[in-house]
């Protein structure tokens, strides 16, 4: 079983920065960060594949956000800059299982194991 924990999340107010970890268990895995915000479906945020050699990021946070990984760790970072109130939501973790290691999903369909969220809460 993958265990994947999230945290960092918080309030911070518009223009402000956050930085997101997401902790897994066992082996390393392809991480995408995806997004809930009241009333809306989840969107894809970002993703980094196993090697850390490839991301891709959504065109709304391009630019702002950077996903890294430290594989030591078996840890991912989403670290949120020039952050907006429409940022605002529940930020997700999830691994795909994949063995690929250029392989950066962006769709949910592809992930396997999902973290519990974290609260991003962004004032203007």
């Amino acid at each position: 079983q993958v265990q994947l924990v999230e945290s960092g999340g918080g309030l911070v107010q518009a223009g402000g920065s956050l930085r997101l970890s997401c902790a897994a268990s066992g082996r390393t895995f392809a991480i995408g960060w995806f997004r809930q915000a009241p009333g809306k479906e989840r969107e894809f945020v970002a993703a980094i594949s196993r090697s850390g050699g490839k991301t891709n990021y959504a065109d709304s946070v391009k630019d702002r956000f950077t996903i890294s990984r430290d594989n030591a760790k078996n840890t991912v970072y989403l670290q949120m800059n020039s952050l907006r109130p429409e940022d605002t939501a529940i930020y997700y973790c999830a691994a795909d299982l994949t063995f690929d290691l250029r392989r950066a999903a962006v769709r949910a369909y592809e992930y396997d194991y999902w973290g519990q969220g974290t609260q991003v809460t962004v004032s203007s």
